[in-house]
């Protein structure tokens, strides 16, 4: 972004006029664009968008009226397959996106294509070259459907993703992600790099799911931040990112998200990371609700941020780069601080410290290798370091299980590949070294990963350590 448009964005909350895109200085954007099928035009009721203190509203879409507001918002056309490996193409029909009793309805549809194979239809919208601001807070109102397979989205890329690069130099910032297959958590990420780096927040709800009732998703983007809420509970915080082209240096801090970007919403099918349908999913309810888009801007912005300092964690007195690795204390496994122990993709069990050991009990194996997984997040791995796992193991009867050093912040990368080894009756001690050659991480991950190995036997683990090594 270029020092002289940097000077003049921020003068009475203007969205921001680059090339194709239309200045909108000193207004309230309540009016709506609405469809004239008689002579005379048909009243619209006009929902106020409600003032938010300490901003100024930018834009605002309420979704009155009875078609999309096209000054606001395009249809994104695709082919199936166009990326995530997703099954959906998005098409421009109104039957897969629509204005219905004032909300903005997505909807998934699944038809049969020549051959007599599942075929599906969805919608994308974005706001690109009509409604790109560079700062501030979008505030989405939605609810989700629900079913294996579907995967609805409220975020944000760059209007010029050629700027700093094609992604994720470019800069990506998700504000909800859902998985309708666990409508009960939401995600938001932002993506960055190269190499590819992310940092997700998630929130799960103790009773209910996203699907059952509209929620407030939203982000405040300041320059050097980004806070993301939901129903005004603040739970993710990023303050450190930075994009360049492999093994060059780095761009200036706050790049690549000190750029105009724009809103988009969709209703994805299948994928990478959803899974694809299965006969369980209900495309009769398919339906993506979105009540409104709100942007507001604060009147100015200090732009003069430079890059917090990265912070790592210090080894034990010996060396040790797990923090309680002899399992000498009995901790809570339900957080992030030492030892966690994570249930996914219909895992289920538990595990406890005693005597020095962790004993991990398996309920349900789950369908993932990831399903049943005990880990210890923020390990300092730095680069042109060597480093070694050892630990000790046995299990309750001859089984696999899954170790591995993740990057879940740096695109979940590995260190450690992921190595499959067997567990005997006996107690066994596992020796493995890896080498960093990447930028140097504050948020490395070991991982146990014990899922979809064909086994529940107890898996009992002691003397983790990760060290240093010449």
């Amino acid at each position: 972004m270029n020092k002289k448009l940097k000077k003049c964005l921020f003068l009475g909350g203007c969205l921001v006029a680059i090339a194709g895109i239309a200045a909108a200085c000193g207004k309230k954007e309540n009016d709506k664009t609405t469809s004239d099928n008689t002579d005379e035009q048909e009243s619209v009721k006009v929902t106020p968008t409600p003032e938010l203190e300490g901003y100024n509203l930018l834009w605002s879409d309420e979704f009155d009226g009875s078609e999309l507001n096209m000054e606001k918002w395009n249809y994104e056309q695709h082919a199936p397959g166009w990326t995530n490996a997703e099954l959906q193409e998005y098409t421009d029909s109104t039957d897969n996106m629509y204005i219905e009793d004032g909300k903005l309805v997505i909807q998934a549809i699944k038809t049969k294509d020549d051959s007599g194979h599942d075929y599906y239809t969805s919608g994308k919208v974005t706001g690109q070259n009509k409604t790109d601001f560079l700062y501030g807070k979008v505030v989405v109102s939605a609810k989700v459907p629900k079913g294996q397979g579907l995967w609805p989205a409220i975020w944000m890329m760059p209007t010029q993703e050629s700027y700093y690069g094609q992604w994720p130099k470019c800069g990506e910032i998700d504000i909800m992600e859902i998985l309708g297959n666990q409508p009960e958590i939401a995600y938001a990420t932002i993506h960055y790099g190269e190499p590819h780096a992310e940092q997700q927040g998630i929130y799960t709800l103790e009773n209910g799911s996203f699907a059952d009732d509209f929620h407030e998703y939203s982000v405040e983007w300041e320059p050097g931040e980004m806070r993301f809420y939901i129903d005004g509970n603040l739970y993710h915080t990023v303050n450190q990112w930075f994009s360049a082209n492999e093994g060059d240096d780095e761009k200036p801090y706050p790049a690549p998200f000190d750029q105009t970007f724009f809103v988009q919403l969709n209703l994805a099918v299948g994928g990478t990371w959803p899974g694809n349908p299965d006969e369980t999913t209900d495309f009769e309810n398919a339906k993506f609700y979105i009540d409104y888009v709100r942007v507001y801007q604060k009147p100015e912005y200090d732009t003069n941020v430079e890059k917090p300092a990265t912070l790592f964690r210090e080894p034990t007195e010996d060396g040790n780069l797990i923090y309680n690795g002899d399992f000498a204390e009995a901790e809570a496994l339900d957080d992030e601080d030492n030892w966690s122990f994570l249930l996914f993709e219909g895992g289920d069990g538990s595990a406890a410290i005693n005597d020095g050991v962790m004993t991990i009990t398996t309920k349900n194996e789950g369908t993932a290798d990831y399903a049943v997984q005990l880990v210890q997040p923020s390990l300092p791995i730095m680069e042109g370091k060597s480093y070694r796992l050892t630990f000790d193991a046995y299990a309750a009867e001859e089984r696999d299980m899954i170790v591995c050093v993740s990057a879940p912040t740096a695109g979940w990368g590995r260190y450690l590949q992921d190595t499959k080894l067997t567990l005997s009756t006996d107690w066994q001690t596992f020796t493995y070294d890896f080498a960093m050659t990447s930028k140097d991480d504050n948020n490395g991950r070991l991982e146990f990963n014990m899922g979809a190995k064909g086994s529940t036997a107890e898996i009992y683990i002691r003397n983790v350590r990760i060290e240093v090594v010449e």
